[in-house]
């Protein structure tokens, strides 16, 4: 416990800087040194005086020579502990440091405001309880509450700090169909910065002062009104899809916060009215997963079918007429 009354962890590390390391920047092989720890918390502990060099008190910057003796004492904040709950998904894969899962729609991620029990990381805690010593349990991204599909979930810190560096890369590979307004005729590039919205503080917006943001897409089939798309992510930031389509005017069908009113394409049958009117969710899947294993190097890919909702909706589409079609979902 922290005079503050904060609990928590205390990190005692040691080590000798490698000889090749001679020339590097000291938060640069640290992390190299300590690869469970990523290099801003590093860094972070070295600008508070948590780490010696040599016995004196080093900055970020300063540059090696090899050989020299590093020494980390260093105090973590402890979260209050989530209570473990039996909380339903599907696991897709599984080893002793990364765990696949394909979330069900319905499934808060995170705990938060309105959200206090019952989502994915409880579950998780439930599943394995060593996870409690993983950041958010292991989480490194995440999908909206009913966006469908697969996640993958680190089991230990080192593959914790290799996954968030491959997606700080852009090295993971998320593909999504999803079904938005509109009959598009091609695929295309959405390049535009995402941020907070002026007025909505509950909604994203594009923005020119947001974040960086890239969404590829192609078309795979066309329904009267609209389009089925396989999405694929070149950056990951919150409602991407959802904010990118809308902003070109193609909203995801069901979207709740971003696609405006339902509209029902032109000679819909009462089934295809029907399977419009009670799909209450955007229409989103993440479909395929794909990364480099932390630990072997092998490159691994996954792939999710559609969740019964979503099929059952495009099959009430399938009747109406095809005005065009480039591809095959699934």
């Amino acid at each position: 416990m922290s005079r503050t009354g904060t609990a928590v962890e205390r990190i005692e590390l040691a080590g000798e800087i490698p000889p090749g390391a001679a020339g590097q920047r000291l938060d640069q092989a640290l992390a190299e040194l300590f690869p469970e720890h990523s290099r801003s918390r590093l860094k972070a502990w070295i600008l508070e005086g948590a780490v010696r060099l040599d016995g004196r008190v080093p900055r970020p910057r300063d540059r090696l020579l090899g050989g020299e003796q590093v020494t980390i004492d260093a105090e973590v904040a402890v979260e209050a502990p989530l209570q473990p709950e039996p909380v339903s998904f599907e696991i897709v894969y599984e080893d002793e440091a990364l765990l696949v899962i394909d979330k069900p729609a319905g499934l808060v991620v995170h705990p938060g405001a309105g959200n206090p029990a019952g989502t994915l990381q409880h579950g998780l805690l439930h599943r394995d309880a060593r996870l409690a010593s993983v950041p958010r349990c292991g989480i490194v991204h995440r999908l909206d509450k009913d966006t469908t599909g697969l996640m993958v979930v680190a089991r230990t810190l080192a593959a914790h700090t290799a996954l968030v560096a491959q997606l700080q890369a852009r090295e993971v590979r998320r593909e999504y169909l999803a079904l938005c307004y509109g009959e598009l005729t091609g695929g295309g590039r959405v390049e535009a910065p995402i941020g907070r919205h002026p007025r909505d503080r509950v909604r994203m917006a594009v923005t020119a002062r947001g974040r960086p943001a890239v969404t590829h897409y192609r078309l795979l089939r066309r329904y009267p009104g609209m389009t089925l798309l396989r999405v694929r992510l070149e950056t990951g930031r919150t409602h991407q899809i959802r904010v990118h389509l809308a902003h070109l005017g193609h909203p995801l069908v069901g979207d709740p916060v971003y696609g405006g009113r339902l509209r029902l394409p032109p000679g819909a049958d009462e089934g295809a009215v029907a399977a419009l009117r009670t799909f209450r969710r955007q229409a989103l899947h993440a479909a395929v997963l794909g990364l480099v294993h932390p630990l072997s190097g092998e490159t691994l890919q996954w792939e999710a079918p559609l969740p019964d909702d979503f099929e059952a909706l495009l099959a009430a589409l399938e009747g109406l007429g095809v005005p065009g079609v480039t591809g095959e979902h699934g």
